[in-house]
């Protein structure tokens, strides 16, 4: 079954343009670089240089910020579904 990965609109362009993928993975890192396997450079995208998430973006599984989980370490199971959300900002 694997997880169902969101990808948002402004990311498709490295995702062949595909609006979700499914992929195996234990945790956020390891989807993280499953991504960046399956489409490479999509990693630089969403990680700095230390490979932390960068701050623009937000993640959910099922709904849930990982912020409020383990952050990257966060647990994935077959079925979950990552949300990718960019962060919205305004005045």
């Amino acid at each position: 079954m694997g997880i169902q990965v969101l990808i948002p609109t402004p990311l498709q362009k490295f995702t062949n343009d595909q609006a979700s993928v499914e992929l195996e993975a234990a945790s956020i890192d390891t989807l993280i670089d499953a991504l960046d396997g399956q489409f490479p450079g999509l990693k630089a995208r969403l990680c700095d240089e230390n490979g932390k998430l960068r701050r623009f973006l937000n993640i959910y599984v099922n709904s849930e910020d990982i912020r409020f989980l383990e952050n990257q370490a966060t647990g994935l199971k077959d079925g979950d579904e990552v949300s990718i959300v960019p962060a919205v900002a305004g005045g």
